[in-house]
């Protein structure tokens, strides 16, 4: 049925079978969930995914439901206990597969093949099927490269080039923001391509194969130094100083934690010299530094009259001063912080989701909002097998879960 006819959500009945195992698989599947489709986790007996042994855990849950990470990946979806290695779920997983729309996949490449969804027959095995594989280096990568991990995907596909700018030549590059951003990326890529490939197929009745290259994503994010590298207007080198643009850009500490500033045109050396109080200074300073006399004296006195100032000052306070004042200085926020914002709240950008074993906790949403269809988080992250004995059926699983199933929800 073509999607624009489906229930009232933005992929209404569309069904998923996830055999992902990692987080970019996950979240692509969790982005599908969210937004209305139907996606049947296949979990190994016993274990479950390897995702729900990665914390951070809630305290006092039983493993393997204990895990922050999985219940943020896995709202929305159900769980079947299955091992699709073995001959039973081979088979069982060929009688889901006459139901699905979609199959996600992030094991290393050949590991399809391994359980009858070869990738170079899957148009003729499964012609309505939209399989998506996501993978490190995709589907013919170099041996050593066959179970990179995400640190090495960020790093090949060059960002680590200028983690930090204006980098200590003699100190390592950073390994990144966060844990996981080239699988986030990829799982988000995955995502807006499977929808693109199943309008597709409502439109020619044909499905496709998939192949999201972690590394090729985080590519494709790339900086415009590196693409000024790529396109040769830059010479290609070693060293990352290339990312320091000079000027007094950087964090400073305030009176109750951290601000960061930016400034690159005479607009912003303009609006400083107003949030300072135009100090006598600032006399000495030529308009038009920034882009044309950025000596290193003016750079270090710029920044040290300008943490002076932080230091007295409290980062929000500070940060809506010199925004209304067109100056690029923003707070640092933590975790605290982002829970507390009014902007935030007034979205309601973080929603209470409250699972049966592991208690309340804020998931953060989505940061784009379908007037008729948004994105919702209907159900918790499933227990372990919850919906093995009925995957296609109620949608909490009750069925299923027996006596195991408890009161969860959202709100």
């Amino acid at each position: 049925m073509p999607l624009e006819q489906r229930e009232a959500s933005a992929l209404g009945a569309l069904t998923v079978l996830e055999l992902a195992e990692g987080v970019g698989g996950e979240y692509c599947g969790k982005l599908l969930a969210d937004f209305g489709a139907t996606v049947i986790k296949l979990e190994k007996p016993g274990c479950g995914s390897p995702t729900r042994s990665l914390g951070p855990f809630a305290p006092g849950a039983p493993a393997p439901e204990s895990s922050g990470l999985f219940a943020w990946l896995n709202t929305n979806k159900r769980s079947v206990a299955l091992d699709v290695t073995s001959a039973a779920g081979a088979a069982a997983l060929g009688a889901l597969l006459q139901r699905a729309d979609v199959v996600i996949d992030d094991h290393p490449a050949g590991w399809l093949s391994g359980v009858g969804l070869d990738p170079a027959s899957i148009e003729n095995s499964h012609p309505g099927l939209v399989l998506c594989s996501i993978t490190a280096f995709g589907q013919s990568p170099p041996g050593e490269r066959l179970h990179a991990e995400d640190l090495t995907v960020f790093h090949s596909s060059g960002w680590g080039y200028h983690t930090p700018s204006a980098a200590d030549a003699g100190l390592p590059p950073l390994k990144g923001p966060g844990r996981f951003l080239p699988s986030y990326e990829a799982g988000l890529e995955a995502a807006m391509c499977v929808v693109a490939a199943v309008y597709e197929r409502d439109v020619s009745g044909q499905g496709r194969f998939i192949d999201v290259s972690k590394q090729q994503v985080l590519a494709s994010r790339i900086d415009y130094v590196l693409g000024q590298m790529v396109a040769g207007e830059l010479p290609v080198g070693t060293g990352r100083t290339a990312f320091d643009l000079g000027g007094p850009a950087g964090i400073f500490a305030c009176r109750d934690g951290y601000a960061y500033i930016w400034m690159s045109a005479p607009a912003h050396w303009k609006a400083l010299r107003e949030l300072l109080g135009d100090p006598d200074w600032t006399a000495s300073f030529p308009e038009h530094w920034l882009e044309r006399e950025c000596t290193p004296e003016r750079v270090a006195q710029c920044r040290f009259h300008i943490a002076e100032w932080l230091r007295t000052q409290d980062k929000h306070e500070a940060a809506a001063a010199a925004q209304k004042l067109g100056l690029t200085l923003v707070a640092v926020n933590d975790a605290r912080d982002l829970v507390a914002s009014p902007q935030y709240r007034f979205r309601g950008f973080f929603a209470e989701v409250r699972h049966p074993l592991a208690g309340a906790a804020l998931h953060p949403t989505v940061p784009y909002r379908l007037s008729a269809t948004p994105a919702k988080l209907r159900t918790p992250a499933p227990l372990l097998g919850q919906h093995t004995q009925d995957p296609l059926g109620t949608p909490d699983g009750a069925a299923a879960a027996g006596s195991r199933s408890q009161p969860g929800g959202v709100r």
